[in-house]
């Protein structure tokens, strides 16, 4: 009988992707308790780095949500209809748009900040200091190659 630590039998992208739905939905429900509407998972990922950098550029913005532009682009078209946004061309360069939080979509940051420090806590129950580090580690690595492999420089093995 093969070791359950053999290479056939690893489960991390189907463990990861659960983490991602269980992780999605305690989201929500905590948005919820603290009464805050929620947001689709890209709209999150979109206004948080938008609160740590207000005005970013859209490419920027891809970049750092992982979002490929066309998904960022109605993303960005929904959540600036709905106020939450607002676009601005950047001076010099018609193509360029920046993006801007709204004052709605700030004020909402304390709530969202509470949500994540709960998130945070519940993530890593139980964990000692060393466990943290090594997931946060080994999560790091996954995705700089999950990204060498999607900017086709995967070894695949």
């Amino acid at each position: 009988m093969a070791s359950r630590s053999s290479r056939s039998t690893r489960e991390g992208g189907s463990l990861v992707s659960q983490a991602h739905r269980l992780g999605a939905r305690v989201f929500a429900r905590i948005l919820r308790e603290l009464g805050e509407g929620e947001l689709k998972p890209a709209q999150g990922r979109i206004l948080y780095e938008l609160w740590k950098e207000d005005g970013l550029l859209q490419g920027e913005l891809a970049r750092r949500t992982k979002l490929d532009k066309s998904s960022l682009a109605l993303a960005i078209d929904r959540m600036e209809s709905e106020g939450r946004i607002r676009r601005e061309r950047v001076e010099g360069d018609a193509r360029q748009r920046a993006v801007f939080c709204s004052a709605a979509t700030a004020r909402m940051r304390a709530t969202y900040d509470a949500a994540s420090a709960r998130m945070t806590a519940i993530f890593y129950a139980g964990m000692t200091e060393e466990e943290m580090d090594a997931l946060d580690a080994g999560l790091r690595k996954v995705i700089a190659n999950l990204e060498a492999a999607e900017a086709g420089a995967g070894s695949g093995g």
